[in-house]
């Protein structure tokens, strides 16, 4: 595992202002030391799996694993510690939303993203119900060493059957898998690989990160993803962070998606997708 274990951002979050044109308002900005107000860190056991030890907010920043500044927010694992082959895991962090937010736009701003072996950096919204995957689950950002390009996937519980297909998507996005109804042991989702190497990983890092956006809606769920040396970052995007409440952003305007999931006759997406919280974390 490579040192620099860092994941600086900002998110944006926008309601709908007219949701039949797309229209959406700024509802709340997360920037810096705001992600403490927002945000909370959970210290419980990871529920993927993973070799780490989620810690509480206090020794996050004790430790220096999560810190803020004026505009950015920076978490990582610990990298000095070295480990007993039979002992406890890695100290890291996962933070969640205070709130869940149903139809919505969510603006991340990355600058850098955690690499090297073992690596496993997401960005996802989950119902944070205690029988996974109830409620649904949708992935923005998810993949593991440094296997590009990005990931996004889309959960569903077998209560709410839901398979996607390339005739119903209209994204640039590669389908890997249709089947989105996922169980403990059957939990591959249906995915959606971009189609740009620069969306995760050392290929993000190289250009200086980028911008990830997630549009959902009673009949859609949309990925956009730009590269921060992308001459076509919608002005709303890329200065998210400074729009002001009454400012209003349109979508239709963002081009082609990385990924588009739709409510069909084989997707209820409106049924399958309860409100979510905006989960951001590093396991390995």
């Amino acid at each position: 595992m490579k040192p620099q274990q860092l994941l600086p951002l900002f998110v944006l979050l926008a309601s709908p202002a007219f949701a039949a044109i797309r229209w959406y308002q700024v509802d709340e900005t997360f920037v810096g030391d705001s992600f403490l107000d927002g945000f909370e860190h959970e210290d419980f056991e990871d529920p993927t799996h993973g070799r780490v030890n989620y810690v509480d907010e206090c020794t996050a920043l004790e430790k220096n694993l999560t810190y803020v500044s004026k505009d950015t927010l920076i978490m990582r694992a610990d990298y000095t510690t070295v480990l007993d082959p039979n002992g406890p895991g890695r100290d890291t962090v996962r933070i969640s939303s205070k709130k869940q937010y149903g139809y919505s736009i969510m603006i991340l701003d990355v600058r850098h993203m955690p690499t090297g072996c073992g690596t496993w950096p997401a960005f996802w919204t989950n119902s944070n119900n205690n029988t996974w995957p109830t409620g649904g689950e949708i992935d923005i950002i998810e993949g593991v060493n440094d296997e590009g390009p990005n990931a996004s996937v889309l959960h569903t519980s077998q209560d709410h059957a839901c398979t996607q297909s390339d005739s119903s998507m209209d994204d640039r996005g590669v389908l890997v898998s249709e089947k989105c109804t996922s169980s403990v042991g059957d939990g591959a989702g249906c995915r959606v690989n971009h189609d740009t190497d620069k969306s995760y990983g050392p290929e993000l890092n190289a250009v200086g990160g980028g911008w990830y956006a997630m549009e959902r809606t009673s009949q859609f769920v949309n990925v956009w993803f730009w590269a921060r040396d992308d001459e076509n970052v919608p002005d709303e995007v890329k200065d998210a962070a400074t729009l002001k409440d009454s400012q209003k952003v349109n979508p239709d305007a963002w081009g082609q998606p990385q990924a588009n999931f739709v409510s069909s006759n084989t997707c209820d997406l409106d049924a399958a997708i309860k409100p979510q919280n905006i989960i951001i974390n590093l396991t390995l």
